[in-house]
């Protein structure tokens, strides 16, 4: 019988490939790959080797490949970017080759991974404690991505980040942002390298805080500081020992006392009798601003409609304030267009409903009480430029997609919004929420009763 040999070939330079996978390389009979990698080994393949290559999203065909080669007896190797075992062709091998129950030697050669490359580029970021986590959700529920990012920010892990941003997973990183920015210093170093060990290599250090996900594509990777790290001369560094206090007057400005005062904080926060999470707290500031904005729009008469998704939204704003302010409050669910829209293009009544309000009001405000998929749909009309929101209120209710829809909306930064975390919500939420906005001028008096 035959060999496969799964080889990471690393993060794409000669110079990091190790010998040992050049050496397999120069004696394979037949090499399986993502099409793009053989550019990276071409130069050291043995004249007659069989080379097969595929495009993205192939790894199982690959794999298949792979074991009707070393069937017949030849040795294979299967090569992956960075390490084959990180986020590559190994796992999945190693079980195929289990299902089969295939009599085949098989051999794990390691390479250099992309968060090891963008570090080494960085400085010293991973010097402690250091955890992967990929965002792409293609195989793994964004539920379960969110728990680990949870605990590898409240475990103040260094993290490194894969699969950070593609066309379709737009939010997923501005979310990661937020969950570390609760419990972590803005002034976390945040460092990234796009392209690592390629000719269109670039390398960027930040902060959290200052960190703008739209930096970021697919072939990045991010690195995130632990409470530990600093930068120096445009350097990521994590020591190695938390024993090794800061001298005063250093470039990170920390001192032991600052320590003591850091966890001071952390355990009189524990031991509050009530818990006021740093995102309520955070979520409430910008609603409070944002409800300033949107009332400053109705005044100055740049907003003069307010499209809903569902017809109870509509009818919890009240109508006086409506009158008064000469503002306009529809929903287009009971449009006729909708539901000949929803079957055509095999959609939600919501979704078409959203589709003809940006149709005719693209700079309306948009309030959402019930359908996450309207919401979902606002955001995909807003990335292709077709909407224009006045502001958005983010209060769909319910169990599926109402969390991811209402992390979708935070990358518009530029648009007022106020979202309602989790799965509650409302119409009757997202009404009163309006009515906040449209009897903000009686907020001083607290008396708005004038509406009713």
């Amino acid at each position: 019988m035959g060999k496969i040999i799964i080889a990471g070939i690393g993060p794409g330079s000669k110079e990091d490939i190790t010998p040992a996978v050049l050496e397999a390389v120069r004696l394979a009979d037949a090499i399986v790959g993502y099409k793009y990698y053989f550019q990276f080994i071409e130069p050291y393949v043995k004249e007659g080797c069989q080379c097969i290559d595929t495009g993205m999203k192939k790894e199982r065909e690959r794999a298949e490949q792979a074991f009707l080669l070393a069937e017949t007896g030849k040795t294979v190797v299967v090569i992956s970017s960075g390490d084959a075992g990180l986020y590559g062709m190994a796992p999945l091998v190693y079980e195929m080759a289990e299902a089969k129950g295939a009599d085949i030697t098989i051999e794990t050669l390691p390479g250099i991974s992309a968060f090891q490359k963008a570090a080494s580029l960085l400085g010293a970021p991973i010097g402690h404690d250091t955890c992967i986590i990929s965002l792409s959700d293609l195989m793994t529920p964004w539920e379960v991505i969110e728990r680990r990012i949870k605990a590898a920010a409240t475990g103040d892990f260094v993290t490194a980040i894969y699969n950070p941003k593609s066309h379709g997973r737009y939010w997923q990183l501005y979310r990661l942002q937020e969950l570390f920015l609760m419990e972590r210093s803005a002034d976390t170093p945040v460092g990234y390298v796009r392209q690592a060990g390629r000719p269109e290599q670039q390398v960027k250090v930040t902060t959290l805080g200052a960190f703008d996900p739209e930096d970021i594509d697919m072939f990045t990777v991010v690195l995130i500081g632990n409470s530990q790290s600093y930068i120096a001369d445009g350097k990521m560094i994590t020591p190695r020992g938390y024993t090794l206090s800061p001298k005063l007057g250093d470039n990170r400005g920390l001192n032991k006392g600052q320590d003591i005062m850091i966890e001071s904080f952390r355990t009189i926060s524990g031991e509050l009798k009530h818990d006021y999470p740093l995102d309520h707290k955070w979520a409430l500031l910008h609603a409070i601003k944002a409800v300033e904005t949107l009332y400053n729009n109705v005044k100055d008469g740049t907003l003069k409609t307010i499209v809903t998704d569902v017809t109870m939204v509509t009818s919890g704003i009240r109508k006086g304030a409506l009158q008064r302010l000469g503002i306009e409050a529809k929903c287009y669910l009971s449009d006729p267009r909708v539901a000949e829209m929803a079957q055509a293009q095999d959609i939600t009544r919501t979704q078409a409903g959203i589709r003809l309000a940006v149709e005719e009001h693209p700079d309306a405000l948009f309030a959402f009480g019930n359908a996450p998929t309207a919401l979902m749909e606002l955001c995909d009309l807003i990335r292709k430029g077709k909407a224009h929101p006045a502001g958005i209120i983010a209060a769909p209710v319910g169990f599926v997609h109402v969390r991811e829809s209402k992390h979708m909306v935070k990358p518009f930064r530029n648009i007022p919004k106020i979202i309602v975390e989790g799965r509650k919500g409302g119409s009757n939420l997202a009404a009163t929420l309006c009515n906040a906005i449209l009897t903000f001028d009686d907020a001083a008096q607290l008396k708005p009763g004038r509406d009713l």
